[in-house]
């Protein structure tokens, strides 16, 4: 975005953007949204981890503004966070997960600066799902991993999702 205009900190955090935008140093960064693969993708992972809300002690948002720096706001498609973290405006700590959901567009070595963002935050669980490839990863600072037996978890909790039984209700839409 060279020779773009910067945008006060204050206007970002006051200003609707539809769909929203991450605020990197004062410049907008446009997110690819909109196409029905990543919604429904980001639907049902939503719907399992609410639906599972009380056994996992977790709540869950979408499109949830996160700060993962004093000038930099990154909005995971879904952010899961301990059930007693508190209900402020702006998460401004590490949620328990951070989901990317690929849009076609989208690249695994694109998404890695804001992997690397939200781990500097404390991060330690971040997903990434690709509903054309049907493929999912653990993402960190050294890149991108595949679950070796179709599982995403989170270790230490009870939280454990089929990426079969996922990536076969998406085929039903």
């Amino acid at each position: 975005m060279a020779g773009s205009v910067l945008i006060p900190i204050s206007e970002y955090l006051n200003s609707l953007y539809h769909p929203d935008c991450d605020y990197l140093d004062g410049e907008l960064k446009a997110r690819n949204t909109g196409e029905q693969p990543h919604s429904e993708l980001q639907a049902i992972l939503t719907r399992i981890f609410g639906m599972h809300r009380q056994d996992w002690d977790v709540r869950v948002l979408t499109e949830q503004r996160v700060q993962v720096s004093e000038m930099r706001f990154r909005i995971p498609d879904i952010s899961v966070l301990h059930r007693h973290d508190p209900k402020d405006r702006i998460v401004h700590w590490a949620p328990l997960l951070c989901v990317e959901v690929l849009s076609e567009e989208d690249r695994l070595t694109e998404l890695q600066t804001k992997v690397d963002e939200f781990a500097a935050l404390g991060v330690a669980n971040i997903w990434v799902l690709d509903p054309w490839k049907r493929k999912a990863y653990y993402a960190s600072t050294r890149g991108f991993e595949q679950p070796s037996d179709g599982m995403l978890r989170i270790a230490g909790t009870p939280i454990e999702l089929s990426l079969q039984e996922i990536f076969a209700e998406l085929d039903e839409f």
